[in-house]
């Protein structure tokens, strides 16, 4: 009976680290997809400049204000700000202007058109409050347009790199007391 406890044990360590070298390796990959996809993106950003925008103003654009361009059948805000001493649009992320450039916030839920309306209605109402807050602009001179919020900024490739280090370490001390447990 003896015999069966110990091989059971190096059957259970033998699993337990080729979990860890599975999930050491599924860091990598998930590195290697972080430095492939993030990483690019963080470069490639021209706003980087943080600045002070003033409102200038907010229209509620429909989708037949939008001059016969096919667009989704979706309510926008288009936001005119100053920034950086200059007029410019403001966007919400990068994202939202390479999907309509003619508006600055496009509502998450599109099934329903009242909703979608609401939320741009509510944003409206947010930008009228403050008037003045922080977003982020280009460097070069001729650039017109602004972000509100970044989406590919230090702070998220901070977060995605924390993260994986977090597993690597968990998987590190994983090992390490399974081999103190084996010594005992």
């Amino acid at each position: 009976m003896g015999k069966k406890l110990v091989m059971a044990q190096k059957r259970g360590e033998t699993r337990a680290l080729c979990l860890g070298v599975a999930m050491v390796m599924c860091a990598v990959i998930a590195y290697y997809i972080l430095g492939t996809t993030m990483l690019p993106l963080y470069q490639k950003s021209v706003w980087t400049q943080k600045s002070t925008c003033h409102l200038i103003e907010t229209n509620i654009k429909e989708q037949e204000e939008l001059e016969g361009k096919k667009v989704p059948q979706y309510p926008c805000l288009w936001v005119n700000v100053s920034a950086v001493g200059r007029w410019a649009v403001l966007y919400h992320t990068e994202d939202t202007r390479d999907q309509n450039q003619q508006c600055s916030y496009i509502p998450g839920s599109l099934e329903n058109y009242q909703a979608a309306r609401a939320d741009v209605e509510k944003v409206r109402g947010k930008f009228h409050e403050i008037q003045t807050f922080y977003c982020f602009s280009a460097t070069r001179e001729n650039e017109t347009t602004v972000l509100y919020q970044r989406l590919y900024g230090p702070r998220t490739l901070l977060f995605s790199l924390t993260g994986g280090l977090l597993i690597i370490a968990m998987v590190k001390i994983n090992q390490s007391l399974s081999i103190l447990a084996a010594q005992k």
